[in-house]
Order: structure tokens, then C-alpha cells, then sequence
């Protein structure tokens, strides 16, 4: 995992610039606002570094994780939004309600990238406690792994895949044969 997110960091170190009047939102569960403010915060860092303009950002709260496909499907239905990141937490419980949960919202988050064409990208920590939600959320200067900023910078490469895969369609005959 190590390699993989060092090997994020440095393949999006370019300026990303969103086309004029285009915006990236932010869908943030207030269930344990304290972790998933965290990681919107560091997205905002990471966004910012990126040369995504604060303004282009469009932040939203919703209620808890299993709100968040509802949400990210009416901001993806958006012209204005090119991408929607998605942060909330599911703690383990006594119960299996925490894997219900989180099943629905990252089956419903892929639902919505897939009819709305539109990156959506799942942010929702699944945790067996609270601590452990906190370390995956706090930023690796502060020992933690830094989940908002990885799943920024996701968004980021995401939106360069589909310009690329766009371009490759304009620049080739059209579909290749199977």
C-alpha cells in the first residue's frame, strides 16, 4: 500500500486545471463529523496543491454514509460537477447494520458513477472502531494514512483517465474490434 500511494503522490503532482465553470463536490456525512471533516480538509490541502481553486469546490454535508448516494447522485447530475468525492464513516457495531450500511453506499456511489459517467469516489472509511477511523483519516505528517488525500488526488486521476480515454476515441478510427 505503501508504494502504491507514494506512487500517487508523485504521478499527480502536475497542475490540474478543471475546464472554466467546472467544479469538483464534496459530499461529507456529519456522522462523526470530527473524522470525515478531517478528511475533507486534507482533500481541500490536496486540491489546492493540485491547482484546484477553492472556489471550484463545491462542499455539501449530508446525514450519515447511507445518504451519500442520494447526495453524490444530484451533485454528478450537475453540469457544473465533474467529480464527486465522498466521505463518511461506518463503525463495526454488535450487530451486521454497519455491513448493510456500507454495502448500499458503495454499491449506490458505483451506481451513480456509472449512470452519471461522472467520477464518484468512495470515501467512506469501514471501521471496526473509532481509533481506527482516526488514524486512517489524519494526514501522514501526523502518522496517520491520509484517506482524504488519497481519495483526492483519485479524483484528479480519474478525470486525466477519462480525458485520455476521450481523446484516444477522437484521435483513433472509433471503437476497436473484439
Amino acid at each position: 500500500m505503501y508504494r502504491a500511494r507514494e506512487k500517487r503522490s508523485t504521478t499527480a503532482r502536475s497542475t490540474h486545471r478543471l475546464p472554466p465553470g467546472a467544479r469538483i463536490a464534496c459530499a461529507v456525512s456529519t456522522y462523526h463529523e470530527d473524522v470525515t471533516g478531517e478528511m475533507l480538509a486534507s482533500a481541500l490541502e490536496a486540491l489546492g496543491e493540485m491547482g484546484v481553486e477553492r472556489e471550484s469546490v463545491l462542499v455539501v454535508p449530508c446525514p450519515g454514509a447511507f445518504e451519500l448516494p442520494l447526495v453524490a447522485r444530484r451533485l454528478a447530475q450537475r453540469k457544473d460537477v465533474v467529480a464527486v468525492l465522498c466521505f463518511g464513516l461506518v463503525l463495526k457495531g454488535e450487530t451486521e447494520h454497519d455491513r448493510y450500511i456500507s454495502e448500499a453506499c458503495a454499491h449506490g456511489l458505483t451506481q451513480v458513477a456509472l449512470e452519471t459517467d461522472t467520477p464518484v469516489l468512495f470515501g467512506v472509511l469501514t471501521c471496526a472502531n473509532l481509533e481506527q477511523a482516526r488514524e486512517r483519516a489524519r494526514s501522514e505528517s501526523e502518522g496517520g494514512q491520509d484517506k482524504g488525500r488519497e481519495v483526492a488526488l483519485a479524483a484528479l486521476e480519474s478525470l486525466a483517465a477519462l480525458r485520455a480515454a476521450e481523446e484516444g476515441v477522437k484521435k483513433g478510427s472509433g471503437k476497436r474490434a473484439r
